[in-house]
């Protein structure tokens, strides 16, 4: 048997655009050789240093949401294993976005509850204990694309050894099957032609959970 590709897979729980992602990958993980692994971003470190130029309610959104979700899985992650990750963003993900929660802390703690994880992980929602590891998590991924994007990241090794990396897709709704088996053909494809940086159409719609 062929061992499965790896792919590292980067994201912040607060952005429906990576969890869009988040379930088209999985659905190619059903189609295609891969195995994802999860890793943490930040969207609120990734502006810190921008805040004074976003739009008052995306400035608001990282200064009072953005926080307190990512502090309670980099614990989670540091406590338990980063083997966590996947099952506990699925359930955060189902309640922020599909369930139309929010980032708040009771749907974090749902989450919780729903994977078996302890509910004692809340105590970091206003910490720092492991802001070093969350830092370093985001710098891994965001590294590999550069500051001019977001999330979610994706890395895959490429025919030379090398890693290819790239942001998105951003896509929506997330597609199935074989149609999310081409997308994916397809995203590899462009993204290892040396030289490549983008592509990028209007988007006139938001999300859809479906």
């Amino acid at each position: 048997m062929s061992e499965k590709t790896p792919v590292d897979f980067w994201f912040d729980p607060l952005c429906p655009w990576a969890w869009m992602t988040s379930r088209w990958v999985l659905e190619v993980e059903k189609v295609r050789d891969i195995k994802v692994s999860w890793h943490l971003m930040s969207l609120a470190v990734l502006n810190e240093d921008k805040l004074d130029d976003l739009p008052d309610e995306y400035r608001e959104l990282l200064e009072t949401k953005a926080w307190g979700p990512v502090r309670v899985v980099i614990a989670a992650q540091e406590e338990h294993g980063p083997e966590v990750l996947g099952d506990l963003y699925t359930a955060l993900g189902t309640r922020i976005h599909n369930g139309g929660e929010g980032p708040t802390k009771e749907a974090v703690a749902a989450a919780l509850d729903e994977v078996g994880l302890p509910a004692s992980l809340l105590d970091h929602w206003d910490g720092t204990k492991y802001e070093a590891e969350l830092r370093a998590s985001h710098k891994e991924g965001i590294d590999k694309v550069g500051q001019d994007v977001g999330t979610p990241v994706i890395a895959v090794p490429g025919a030379d050894g090398e890693q290819i990396a790239f942001f998105g897709p951003v896509v929506t709704p997330a597609p199935k099957g074989e149609e999310a088996a081409r997308l994916w053909d397809g995203t590899l494809l462009v993204a290892s032609v040396p030289g490549f940086y983008e592509i990028k159409r209007t988007r006139t719609q938001g999300p859809i959970f479906d």
